[in-house]
């Protein structure tokens, strides 16, 4: 298998049969054999409905339903799973991500990128998801050193080793090229065309920005120390510490040039910062004698599957 389209999709009936004859119309053009995996999360529109209907006009389509909604990550990580294609390509199924951009994504790959992702350049959605949008890349540009204009894109493309590499749960669908290039596999990106919702209305409310800055903070703590979590840990322990010991150390000298300590804030502050200190270091050891990653054993509740 050359191709697998992986789309997740939950309450998509409307555009799911627009979607799949776009995608088999440039795939067929090609030449190349593919596959399309619908991921089903949990839709209560009757999403699967379609998709056992259009499996009867696209025998390329093959299909799974979640028993109830996961997320997209979890979509993802189902889609990943059981792809067959060299080659793995994602995309939303709201029909905001344009077919017609496969064939770019996979001519980048063809350069030596491992991961190529979507940037959406010119976005067709209200400024409350572009503003916020526009500063979560920002930040996340800077923070992991990766030089992406748009993290969140549903538009990606991946070599076949790069999603069985990395581990998809939780929300960290938004990182993948941060999850890509700790593990040492390289990303690039390109321009792609964007349209406005053609049906329905946005699953994500604004909330989600906000987690996705705590998805961030988590993404940094396990590319950077999932292995070593002393090291941050232990930093902020170490420094809470020395900083106790120096303001006791203070008060002491005090204390035997005859001043009373015992009512200054100081003196709670400083016996406050030792004991933090002691509780990150100790914190931090645990950690490493924990394994930081749960996904392995994750499991998703499979309702039926279309093969």
């Amino acid at each position: 298998m050359d191709v697998s389209i992986v789309i997740p999709a939950y309450n998509e009936r409307e555009s799911l049969p627009e979607l799949l004859e776009k995608t088999t119309r440039v795939l067929e053009k090609l030449k190349l054999s593919y596959e399309i995996i619908v991921v089903d999360d949990g839709s209560r529109d009757g999403t699967f409905d379609v998709l056992k209907e259009l499996k009867q006009q696209y025998p390329v389509l093959r299909a799974i339903q979640f028993r109830r909604n996961y997320g997209k990550s979890a979509a993802l990580a189902e889609g990943f799973r059981v792809a067959r294609g060299k080659i793995v390509v994602t995309m939303d199924a709201d029909l905001q991500d344009d077919p017609e951009e496969i064939p770019n994504l996979l001519k980048k790959l063809e350069e030596g990128y491992d991961l190529v992702s979507g940037w959406k350049k010119k976005r067709r959605d209200p400024i409350s998801k572009t503003i916020p949008s526009r500063l979560f890349n920002y930040v996340t540009a800077r923070l992991t050193g990766i030089p992406l204009h748009d993290f969140n894109c549903g538009l990606k493309a991946y070599r076949s080793e790069v999603i069985k590499s990395i581990q998809v749960y939780g929300e960290l669908h938004r990182f993948l090229p941060v999850l890509a290039q700790w593990q040492g596999f390289r990303v690039g990106e390109i321009p792609v065309r964007h349209h406005p919702r053609k049906y329905g209305k946005t699953k994500f409310g604004f909330s989600r920005f906000f987690n996705g800055f705590f998805d961030l903070i988590t993404v940094l703590f396990l590319t950077r120390y999932k292995t070593t979590p002393l090291h941050i840990f232990g930093m902020i322990g170490l420094s809470a510490f020395i900083v106790g010991f120096f303001i006791e150390l203070y008060l002491t000298i005090l204390w035997f040039m005859g001043h009373s300590i015992k009512n200054r804030p100081l003196f709670f502050l400083g016996i406050l910062l030792i004991i933090v200190g002691v509780q990150f270091v100790v914190l931090g050891l645990l950690g490493e004698m924990l394994s930081a990653n749960f996904a392995e054993n994750m499991e998703y509740s499979i309702k039926e599957v279309i093969e």
